[in-house]
Formats: C-alpha cells, sequence, structure tokens
C-alpha cells in the first residue's frame, strides 16, 4: 500500500514504547513516508518538535505517565498537522485537543494511512 500522492512527506513520531514505534516506523515507511524524527519521551519530543522539520505528526497520549499536550502546543503553534495514537479512546485526548484525529492502538495500516492522508489533506 502506498500513500497516494502524499509519498515522501516526512513524520515525527512520539511513542513512549520501543517496540511500538519501531513498528509504527516500519508501518509509515511500507505507506511511503519517511520518519523525519522520533522521541521516546516529552523532553526529547519537545526538543525534536521545535528543531525539526516534518509534514505530520503521530503523538502517543501518554508519554511515560505524562500528557503530550505541550509537545502538541508546539507542533500547532509551528502549523502542522497531528494525529493522536491511544489506547485510551476518544476520552483520554487532551481536552483542547479532542477535535484531533486519533488512531486507537493496536491500528492497523490501513487506518495508519487513510487517518494521517486526511490529516495531510486537512479532512
Amino acid at each position: 500500500m502506498t500513500a497516494t500522492g502524499l509519498s515522501g512527506r516526512s513524520v515525527f513520531l512520539v511513542e513512549d514504547e520501543v517496540m511500538i514505534r519501531m513498528m509504527v516506523a516500519d508501518m509509515l515507511e511500507e505507506l511511503g513516508y519517511k520518519v523525519a524524527a522520533e522521541a521516546g519521551d516529552i523532553t526529547e519530543a519537545l526538543r525534536l518538535a521545535q528543531a525539526t522539520e516534518f509534514d505530520i505528526a503521530i503523538l502517543d497520549v501518554n508519554v511515560n505517565g505524562k500528557v503530550i499536550s505541550p509537545v502538541a502546543d508546539v507542533i500547532r503553534a509551528k502549523g502542522c498537522p497531528f494525529i493522536f495514537a491511544t489506547g485510551y479512546g476518544s476520552s483520554g485526548l487532551p481536552e483542547q485537543y479532542r477535535d484531533r484525529p486519533a488512531l486507537q492502538k493496536p491500528f492497523q495500516l490501513d487506518a495508519l494511512g487513510k487517518t494521517i492522508e486526511a490529516a495531510l489533506r486537512g479532512g
């Protein structure tokens, strides 16, 4: 499966579970995206969100027990789209971001691709 017309776009990935992060990075590459940066904790994610150029971000909602909101705030200020990955459902999303797209973990390749494409297209 390839990302129709969006292939080659870059993704910033924040996920604290190393195996999940590796799996999602592999899925992104299979879809035709490139991983611009990866972070496994909030401090690193904040630094990379400010210093890295990317087209979209995928943010784990709960990173080592900390809510991802400060990272989402930086990305929103940059004007980049982002989606959440969560095992908690939409009620687990930060209140101010409940209108953002979210993938329910565990998610499949097809769901990841469709969610990213919709977010990049502004839908």
